[in-house]
């Protein structure tokens, strides 16, 4: 009787801390230490996301590499100070967005001083963004923690490149307990923004290394690259709409591209090369948008909660790229 009850006991105490850790992150978190939190993350979102849409895009981009490395906890913000900061590794180099970070955090520390993180504001700001250009809305539960290390080699390892086979997305994607469903759709942010042109030129010009060209790229799509666009394969200047005519928009139209293999990166034409996630592709551009909202909102929502630092691990920073001193 005595061992049942220690084991009940014990039961009772893991449920505790189960829940305990859950609550930590919610809906509404600062709803009593910041009431007004994520009102000045909207407003500054709205006010401010028109005159650059393309914002838009690049914030996604960062909550999405910030989750990548060591989870959602803001270290993409983080300068380098003794050792090479994640925001200097290769995939980064073209991450835009901290000054609009900076800003936003300069506003709520104004109102609540020390109480939200910039790991929060990413995820917020990211949605916002999303939102105000007309796209879907996903539910960002809060109370993350800033993380106080930053690695470039561990942004250069955990980042899927778009040079990446369906082999190296499906491991990584899987590292961090997203499945086939979340590449997809998560893939789908990739209707909205732009590429340099280093991001694929391998593919036009030196695919195998022997001055040849991606054969999953269509002939006429790359025909038109290569005359239009990226004239060499060291153009790193040029910019080109990840979704063409539709980079502001946030639609099925990126889908529609790839089928028609016209999907910018290589790893945009992997979707193709596994029956998976090919016939995922294929049920989405027979449904709604609103199913691709809705399903696009839920990928997020899981993504968002990658290995988030809660309770009394890490910190809440005064300045998102300093470690508090």
């Amino acid at each position: 009787m005595k061992m049942r009850n220690q084991s009940y006991f014990k039961v009772l105490i893991l449920c505790f801390l189960v829940a305990s850790t859950h609550a930590q992150l919610q809906l509404g978190f600062y709803a009593k230490s910041c009431p007004k939190a994520e009102k000045i993350i909207l407003n500054f979102v709205h006010e401010h996301i028109h005159n650059a849409p393309s914002l838009a895009a690049a914030l996604i981009r960062m909550h999405f590499h910030d989750c990548f490395v060591r989870g959602c906890d803001g270290s993409i913000l983080l300068n380098s100070t003794t050792n090479q900061a994640e925001k200097n590794a290769p995939p980064n180099l073209t991450v835009r967005g901290f000054d609009f970070i900076d800003r936003i955090k300069s506003l709520v520390e104004a109102e609540c001083p020390g109480v939200v993180s910039c790991a929060d504001i990413i995820a917020l700001s990211a949605r916002d963004s999303i939102v105000v250009t007309g796209g879907p809305f996903w539910k960002v539960p809060t109370g993350r923690r800033d993380g106080v290390v930053s690695k470039l080699q561990e942004a250069t390892q955990n980042i899927p490149a778009p040079f990446f086979n369906f082999t190296s997305l499906q491991t990584s994607f899987a590292n961090q307990g997203l499945d086939l469903k979340d590449l997809v759709l998560l893939s789908g942010a990739h209707t909205i923004g732009i590429s340099l042109c280093t991001s694929f030129s391998n593919r036009l010009y030196n695919f195998t290394g022997k001055g040849d060209q991606d054969p999953s790229l269509d002939s006429e799509y790359a025909k038109n690259l290569k005359t239009l666009k990226c004239k060499n394969i060291n153009d790193n200047t040029t910019i080109v709409e990840m979704d063409p005519g539709s980079r502001n928009t946030f639609d099925l139209s990126y889908y529609n591209q790839v089928v028609k293999r016209r999907g910018l990166f290589q790893s945009d034409s992997a979707l193709l090369t596994n029956s998976v996630t090919k016939s995922l592709v294929t049920q989405l551009l027979h449904g709604s948008i609103e199913i691709f909202y809705d399903e696009f909102a839920k990928s997020m929502e899981k993504m968002g909660q990658i290995k988030v630092k809660i309770g009394s691990e890490g910190e809440i920073r005064k300045h998102c790229a300093l470690v508090n001193s």
